[in-house]
């Protein structure tokens, strides 16, 4: 197996929603063809563009805002700082216009209506998720570059080396579950402890610290805002958030005025299995409807499963007793962000963390794995238990379709994303009261199923909008 170092921010990204792999991977893409641009002197040379989008990225790429990624990529816009709030009227501003400003500085003539085109029935061999940018020069000559939006915000040239990071060397090399759990035995170190090593590979203990608060205040403040936002989902399917309503009705006519006075409501409002279990399933949702809006989001490992983590991640200290109210609760979350890290990282490598090649399975059923392992780890659980809670949450989403209605991330993704946070927690209890030795199913067994079955699902479940819900049920819905 060809040895692939990944860090924790590879796999937690900050970002744009509604999708990872439809429109935070072409604005990357964007990005990257403008790089090129620049480093050859040819960015003042561009008179016109065209963007190419195939596979799965024109299927449901209206849907997941893949058009309006790359206008704001060929901009030069960062999806981690750009104002949200401003998508619209940049978007509207080109159409209008007919051009944009290439990389800020250059304007170019661009017409999104015959600028970008969607080839339905057209699939580059390498991946669904292709996109090619032609650029014609003032001089006549024309350039050509095709990229893959291979899940998770990842995107790879064509031609070019797939392993990420391959100049960095780790104290810890790490390809499976099996590794992980050998370098666990030989050391005694924990998940988390582990990845700390190895990250000192890229930066500093401080920076890295720095880099995972920048990844929780963004998770933190994302449920925030989604607890506390109204409205119709952008679309056309008439979907109404219900975060906001369930949260109302969960803290009553109780008063606040920070996220801080709001967790203490919460905290103080009981631990029953149904509270627990709504405010669970309230804090996925509100994710999800943020990522829905082209709200930011932390891409975990994908915008489409950004709700599970954040959501058992505040499971844990709101809820479990040993993380409440821990003086050393920044560290506590800092090393649960790790560990899912890491098992994402596993899944990667080993099989995929697009829907686009292996259905949802690829996108709730991993983030329900990382998230099962790091609240194993910090509930106290081994290492062996904390693997094992990875497995038994992806087991239980094996074959999981990918659907979406209409092409959006909404009708079944934001309802998944609180299915995933649950069985994350199941996996999670299941394994804290099992011994690990006797387990029948491995990770790396599991993680190998899910790739065998990724091979074997029609492809009209993957992430095409072709089949499943997205036929079955009329785009024209009720307001529910």
């Amino acid at each position: 197996m060809q040895y692939e170092p990944i860090s924790v921010f590879d796999m937690l990204k900050i970002g744009i929603g509604p999708s990872s792999s439809h429109t935070l991977g072409p604005w990357r893409a964007a990005e990257r063809f403008l790089l090129f641009l620049m480093q050859q002197g040819q960015l003042e040379q561009v008179s016109s563009l065209k963007v190419l989008l195939y596979g799965s990225l024109a299927k449901t790429g209206v849907g997941h805002g893949t058009d309006i990624a790359v206008q704001l990529g060929l901009c030069g816009y960062d999806p981690v700082t750009f104002d949200v709030e401003k998508i619209d009227a940049t978007i509207a501003a080109i159409r209008q216009t007919k051009s944009l400003q290439l990389a800020g500085s250059k304007s170019v003539f661009f017409d999104p209506q015959t600028a970008i085109e969607f080839l339905f029935t057209e699939t580059l061999p390498y991946h669904s998720n292709g996109l090619t940018f032609l650029a014609s020069l003032e001089n006549g000559a024309h350039i050509a570059k095709t990229y893959y939006s291979i899940g998770g915000g990842f995107v790879k040239e064509e031609g070019e080396d797939a392993v990420l990071n391959n100049h960095v060397l780790l104290p810890f090399p790490i390809d499976n579950a099996d590794d992980l759990l050998r370098w666990s035995i030989k050391t005694g170190l924990s998940i988390s402890e582990i990845v700390a090593e190895n990250e000192q590979a890229w930066r500093s203990e401080q920076e890295t610290n720095e880099g995972l608060t920048k990844i929780w205040d963004a998770m933190r403040d994302c449920i925030y805002r989604g607890c506390h936002k109204t409205g119709v989902l952008p679309g056309g399917l008439n979907v109404r958030r219900r975060a906001a309503a369930l949260n109302k009705k969960l803290i009553g006519e109780a008063s606040y005025d920070s996220y801080e006075e709001w967790i203490r409501l919460i905290r103080n409002g009981g631990s029953s299995f149904r509270y627990t279990l709504d405010w669970v399933s309230c804090f996925a949702l509100a994710v999800n409807e943020e990522n829905a809006s082209f709200g930011r989001v932390v891409t975990a490992p994908t915008n489409g499963s950004a709700g599970v983590i954040p959501a058992v991640l505040h499971y844990f200290i709101i809820f479990c007793a040993d993380a409440a109210y821990d003086p050393n609760a920044s560290e506590r979350i800092r090393k649960f962000l790790m560990t899912a890290a890491e098992i994402g990282s596993i899944f990667k490598k080993e099989s995929t963390i697009s829907a686009a090649m292996g259905g949802c399975q690829a996108e709730i059923g991993v983030s329900s794995s990382m998230a099962a392992a790091a609240l194993t780890e910090g509930l106290g659980g081994s290492q062996k238990q904390a693997m094992m809670a990875a497995e038994i949450a992806m087991e239980h989403h094996l074959g999981m379709t990918c659907d979406p209605i209409g092409g959006l991330v909404q009708v079944p993704c934001i309802e998944r994303n609180t299915m995933g946070a649950i069985k994350a927690i199941t996996a999670s209890q299941l394994a804290l009261q099992s011994t690990p030795d006797f387990a029948r199913v491995s990770l790396d067994d599991v993680i190998k199923t899910m790739w065998d079955t990724a091979q074997d699902m029609n492809f009209k479940y993957k992430e095409t909008a072709d089949g499943g819900l997205a036929i079955n049920v009329p785009l024209s819905l009720p307001e529910c």
